[in-house]
Parts: structure tokens; C-alpha cells; sequence
């Protein structure tokens, strides 16, 4: 059994590459953090045009390119070590994906192209009030309006949702409770009674939005109130691109700490040279090595083993969270002062990484979540 990805894919991991040092060096980062959209819309454009990422997983009739979430991963283990600035997350890891598990093939048909294509920028909102990423804590309910579905209240934290144009929105059915009556509505920004109220993120390179909703009209996704399941798997899906992503970060702050340890002269010699940089640097080269292993195999899982992604998706999050964490830690570190400075890089991932923490459920709550699994 071959356990490596194909010649083809790691061609393609290559051109992702070239393509995102190429256009995400840390001033590009660094600029548009700073800037009043944080990504370049050229860019965007481009990553459509050019080489289909936004549409990389979704079916060819759907207007994509039909590799599998493989491919998906690849991607996002590339943005990763870059800190690419971007919507991609947002519109395509839980968007797309919420489309894909939820939509009819009507829905799918409507929605998709313009996602795919990279043409419109979309969003999942889901947190309503207090911090469980599941179906059964929405709260915001759908009402029926005669022959349309309204929506009225408020979501937290939506990333990407100043930029984002449609919406697909976590609401339950008025009367239901946990995963039942789930549905999944999607709303475009423009609607009457929509207002997107943009936040200060620990991470300024991922933005972030309160979404209210005064009596929004929705398109329902497949059958209202049965999008639970659909639900859930696309936010495992997101856990498992968020994991794969911050495999690829800490992997890059293991580099950046390795180089600079080199030419960073103390004491007559290299920093690298003594044992406490070189224990450092060994034990982040064990967590990223473990990050990459489990992110890969879950990424596997999301493409081959419905039945294993829940637990797949906790347990990848998990260890490449904190994976993420120490090695972003020890990079500001072994950096010493200018690790903390406006001008370098160390800080912004560290930032990232905590952020990425919180976002779709901490290490903590996808540990307590593996065990209700296993029944504990």
C-alpha cells in the first residue's frame, strides 16, 4: 500500500507553490493586512482564471475542475505557509461545501458556478450566541412567509463577511431543538434587512463580521429543516481544511525558526549551535511531522470514509492546533525582540495560529467532543 501522494499531485503542490511565494511574500501579507479589504481581488481573479483553485474539488458540472478533497487539501496546506490572504476558507471550504452536502441538484446548479468560478465570494454563518460550532446549537429560526422563508436575528463571527456576497445560514425551523429542523438558507448580501457589522480579529489577514438579519427573504437549500447531517459534515469538512492549513503554517515557522537560528550570531557563534535552540527545534520537527501525518490522513478520510470524518476532523484540528501553536510560540521566541516587531513575520503567524484555534471549535472542545464519540 502506497502511502505517498501521487507524481501528479506533488506537480501540482509544486505549482502551488511557485504561485503563492510568488504572490504572498510577507510584504504582500504585510500590506494588505493594512489595507481596506485584506486580499487582492487580482489575485483572486486570478487563482480562477488561471488555475481553477476555487473550484478545484467541485464537480465538473458544477462549473469546477472534479479532483477531490486531496487536491483540496494541498491547497489549503500551501495558503498555509504563506499566510495567503484570502476569502478561499471561507467561500469554498464551508460555502461550496455546505452547497454540496445540502443542495439539491437545482441548488447546486444555481449556487456553485459563481462559486467556483471565483466570481462571487460566499460565506457560512452559523454561531448564533455562546461558542458550540454544531448544528444543535443554532438558534436563529426561519420563519415561512407565505411562499418564502425569512430570516430574523443575528450571527457572530462570520469569517470572510465583509467581502462575502452569498450567504448560506445556519437556521432552525420554529419548535425544533438539537440537530432536528435544521436548515441551511442561503442570502445574498444585497437582500433588504441584511447588515454586516465588520469586527477587530486577533488575525487581521482572516476579517470577520456580525451578520444581522431584519426580516431577510432566503433561498432553502434541498429540503428545509433536514440539513443537519449536511450541516455538521461540511463544518467537519472546514475542520479538516483548517487542519491541513495550519500543518503547512507550522511547517514554515520550523523553517523560518531553523534559518534564522543559523545566521543569528551570540556569543561568537550561531544561535543553532546550542542545545537548548537544537532541543527546541527538534521537538517542533516531531509536532510538525505528527500535524502533517494526521492532516493528511484526514484529509483521506473526507474523501474516501464518511462514516470516520467527525472523528477524523476533531482529532486532526486538535493536534495540528496545537502543533501550530508551539511552533509559532517558539519562532517569536528563538526570533527574540524583532519576533514581536511590526516589520517581521514571527507575530502574524502566531496570530493565525491562535485564531485558527477558536475557529469551528478549539483543541479543548474537539478533545471533549472525540470522547463523547467514543462515550465517555
Amino acid at each position: 500500500m502506497d502511502f505517498a501522494f501521487s507524481e501528479e499531485q506533488e506537480e501540482f503542490r509544486q505549482t502551488l507553490r511557485r504561485f503563492f511565494e510568488a504572490v504572498s511574500p510577507f510584504s504582500e501579507v504585510q500590506r494588505l493586512m493594512e489595507a481596506p479589504e485584506p486580499f487582492d481581488r487580482g489575485v483572486w481573479k486570478q487563482m480562477g482564471e488561471e488555475l481553477g483553485l476555487q473550484g478545484v474539488h467541485i464537480p465538473e458540472k458544477y462549473g469546477g475542475q472534479g479532483f477531490g478533497f486531496l487536491e483540496l487539501g494541498i491547497v489549503f496546506e500551501e495558503m498555509g505557509r504563506t499566510m495567503f490572504c484570502s476569502p478561499y476558507f471561507s467561500s469554498i471550504a464551508l460555502a461550496a461545501n455546505a452547497i454540496l452536502n445540502a443542495g439539491s441538484e437545482a441548488d447546486c446548479q444555481r449556487w456553485l458556478p459563481e462559486l467556483a468560478s471565483g466570481e462571487t465570494i460566499g460565506t457560512l454563518a452559523l454561531l448564533d450566541d455562546g461558542d458550540h460550532w454544531d448544528a444543535a446549537s443554532v438558534s436563529l429560526e426561519a420563519a415561512r412567509d407565505r411562499d418564502a422563508w425569512v430570516l430574523s436575528g443575528r450571527k457572530r463571527l462570520v469569517t470572510a463577511g465583509p467581502a462575502a456576497r452569498l450567504v448560506v445560514v445556519a437556521a432552525r425551523l420554529p419548535g425544533t431543538r438539537g440537530e432536528d429542523g435544521i436548515g441551511l438558507f442561503v442570502v445574498r448580501s444585497d437582500a433588504a434587512g441584511y447588515e454586516a457589522t465588520p469586527l477587530e480579529a486577533i488575525d487581521p489577514t482572516r476579517p470577520l463580521a456580525d451578520i444581522e438579519f431584519d426580516g431577510v427573504r432566503a433561498a432553502p437549500l434541498g429540503e428545509p429543516g433536514s440539513a443537519g447531517a449536511a450541516l455538521e459534515r461540511t463544518l467537519d469538512q472546514g475542520r479538516v481544511c483548517l487542519a491541513i492549513e495550519a500543518a503547512g503554517g507550522a511547517a514554515r515557522c520550523l523553517e523560518c525558526a531553523v534559518a534564522y537560528a543559523k545566521q543569528r550570531i551570540q556569543f561568537g557563534r550561531p544561535i543553532g549551535s546550542f542545545q537548548a535552540v537544537k532541543h527546541t527545534c527538534a521537538v517542533d520537527l516531531l509536532e510538525v511531522e505528527s500535524a502533517k501525518s494526521v492532516a493528511y490522513w484526514a484529509c483521506w478520510v473526507a474523501e474516501n470514509s464518511a462514516d470516520e470524518l467527525a472523528e477524523a476532523a476533531s482529532v486532526a484540528k486538535s493536534v495540528c492546533d496545537d502543533a501550530y501553536a508551539r511552533t509559532s510560540d517558539d519562532n517569536v521566541h528563538l526570533h527574540g525582540g524583532i519576533g514581536v516587531t511590526w516589520e517581521a513575520s514571527p507575530h502574524l503567524f502566531f496570530k493565525r495560529a491562535k485564531a485558527d484555534q477558536i475557529l469551528l471549535g478549539d483543541p479543548r472542545w474537539q478533545r471533549a467532543r472525540i470522547a463523547s464519540q467514543q462515550g465517555f
